[in-house]
């Protein structure tokens, strides 16, 4: 900083030459040095006053906004003193095999009430009881004016339902945003989808867990941020799973049956493309699980995974087959088929005492001689019956993607004695779901390899292991035509689309030992076209009676037939199947049934 002298000796010179007073200026000078401080000291203050000011103005703006802030926001009660993990909510949809939406989510809102906001609580529980039937008036008026300060009222909430709790006017009565998952088809798929339920649950958002079927069994998937909300894709085919409820629910109701299950299977890659189990539900109201009396008897039970059963005759053609494979038969090989058939203290009969005689193995399968195929059990033995029928899944559970899977595990007998090895050679004495049995078709009629029934769209083959020769497949084709050409299962010829299959027809057990003499599980286990394999078809009855003649009928053959032909004649032009001829026949000639 440059000082000004008080006194300049230019200027006192000056002013003496003058004759002025040289005092004069020394105080001109003073008096301006001292406005220059004056100055300077002002802007000083002035510029720390704007600084301590504008500090002000932020610290308020703050304040002002975060209030704000709290006031627009709604009031949740704390339920935990520390601080958790976000609550996810976002859930993938899954889709059948050609994007059609299966489970899909669903915004919508929550109800609950801030109890200490309620202006008029009896006018509230009075108000709300006439909005939701199934609330109590007397019970809600009990919750507003106890001592609870929060209280859900309802998870779900319709567009109608929030407008007219709106109307009431309560200020206690707040909505939270949420999102809820949502099945547009209803009953369509309900046992394979399962259902969904909430989880964590906050007044903002609701964590959506899967409760049963692929929803749970997929649930960690189906939540997972990391596939970018990519929908699960199953094998299910919608369109051919409508057509087969339809025809199996009227079928159901024909045959005066309890329930039904049926399930195609593609024979090459294991794909479920339908999975249809009677009665079922609708996934967007689940039922809840019964607490008394048999599992069976509820909606919720999937009989063709969980349902385990003695299937009957449609184990016999196994028996050929690994009579066949190990060189034992041949298709034309004659079997001493006289009944009965006494193997100690027991008799192998056959139904409704017939006696075939001497017959070929083709004959066996075809007239479902029980005598038959004991002889050809007995020739296979029960250590090889047993390895072939493990090979081919029937010893343990399926391993599809279900949660339910596990519980259809095969009942085996307690000792795989001879008599054992006679009795489940045509399906007595071991039990197992319908999906076990369309596996075992499948890997026994699709060239002999193993397949491993699958939900999720596995378009390629599969290329399991070797169960039997392409010989013994072939032939095992052939049988199975003969039976609905002129055996059990005329009933379930289909023109154009040569049908092939074996029926099965086997007495209900009784809780406490012991069979019922007017209770079945009738089975038609059925491959198309026979001839180059590209399905297989399981429909299974649970106490079909079937009364349009002058007595009831229960076998397969009157009962499961032609409920699983209608299902072929429906869904095989929706799977892209041309009606063919028959090799052998004349061109352009399709054999029609009688």
């Amino acid at each position: 900083m440059i000082r000004t002298p008080l006194r300049p000796l230019a200027r006192i010179l000056t002013a003496r030459e003058k004759g002025e007073n040289p005092d004069a200026i020394e105080r001109e000078n003073r008096r301006l040095r001292h406005e220059a401080m004056r100055d300077n000291m002002r802007h000083r203050a002035e510029g720390r006053l704007f600084v301590l000011a504008l500090f002000f103005v932020c610290a308020f703006s703050v304040i002002g906004v975060r209030m704000g802030l709290l006031a627009a926001a709604e009031p949740s009660e704390v339920r935990v003193a520390s601080a958790g993990s976000d609550i996810v909510a976002q859930r993938a949809n899954i889709v059948d095999r050609n994007g059609r939406i299966l489970a899909t989510n669903l915004s919508t809102h929550s109800l609950y009430a801030q109890t200490r906001d309620l202006v008029e609580p009896a006018r509230a529980a009075k108000e709300l009881a006439q909005v939701f039937p199934d609330l109590d008036e007397a019970e809600l008026l009990e919750d507003f004016t106890g001592s609870r300060k929060f209280l859900w009222i309802k998870k779900k909430l319709s567009p109608e339902q929030m407008q007219r709790v709106h109307d009431i006017g309560e200020p206690g009565l707040l909505f939270g945003p949420r999102e809820m998952r949502l099945y547009p088809n209803g009953r369509l798929a309900s046992h394979v989808l399962g259902g969904a339920s909430f989880g964590r649950e906050g007044v903002h958002s609701a964590e959506v867990i899967g409760t049963a079927g692929v929803e749970k069994e997929f649930d960690a998937w189906l939540r997972d941020p990391a596939n970018n909300g990519a929908p699960l894709e199953l094998s299910l085919d919608l369109t051919v799973q409508a057509a087969t409820r339809e025809v199996l629910e009227g079928g159901m109701k024909l045959m005066n049956a309890k329930g039904a299950s049926a399930i195609l299977m593609d024979v090459h890659t294991g794909e479920i493309l339908t999975m249809v189990s009677l009665p079922d539900f609708d996934p967007n109201d689940r039922p809840q699980p019964l607490v008394e009396g048999d599992a069976g008897d509820s909606p919720l039970f999937n009989r063709a995974v969980q349902g385990v059963y003695e299937l009957g005759s449609v184990f016999k053609i196994f028996t050929a087959a690994q009579a066949m494979d190990l060189g034992l038969v041949n298709a034309n090989t004659i079997i001493d088929a006289n009944a009965p058939m006494k193997w100690g203290k027991f008799k192998i009969k056959e139904f409704n005492g017939k006696n075939y005689g001497e017959v070929s193995v083709t004959d066996v399968i075809v007239n479902s001689s029980n005598v038959g195929t004991a002889k050809m059990a007995l020739a296979i033995g029960a250590k090889r019956q047993r390895e072939f029928l493990d090979s081919l899944g029937f010893l343990e559970p399926t391993g599809l993607e279900m949660v339910e899977a596990p519980t259809g595990k095969p009942l085996l007998p307690k000792r795989w004695t001879e008599i054992s090895t006679i009795t489940i050679s045509y399906g007595h004495g071991l039990s197992s779901s319908p999906v076990h049995l369309a596996a075992g078709y499948a890997s026994l009629l699709n060239g002999g390899t193993k397949i491993t029934p699958t939900l999720r769209r596995h378009p390629l083959p599969q290329h399991g292991e070797r169960v039997v020769s392409e010989q013994a497949s072939k032939a095992a084709r052939q049988m199975l035509r003969e039976v609905v050409k002129r055996g059990t299962a005329s009933f379930g010829e289909v023109p154009g689309y040569s049908v092939g299959g074996k029926t099965g027809t086997a007495d209900k057990p009784k809780p406490r030992g012991g069979y019922y003499n007017d209770k079945v599980i009738a089975t038609f286990a059925s491959v198309f076209p026979a001839q180059d394999p590209k399905y297989v078809l399981i429909v299974t009855l649970d106490e079909p009676v079937e009364t349009s003649g002058p007595k009831p009928r229960r076998t397969a053959g009157w009962t499961s037939v032609p409920v699983a032909a209608e299902i072929i004649r429906r869904t095989a032009p929706l799977l892209g199947l041309r009606p063919m001829p028959e090799p052998g026949e004349k061109e352009g000639v399709i054999r029609a049934s009688n």
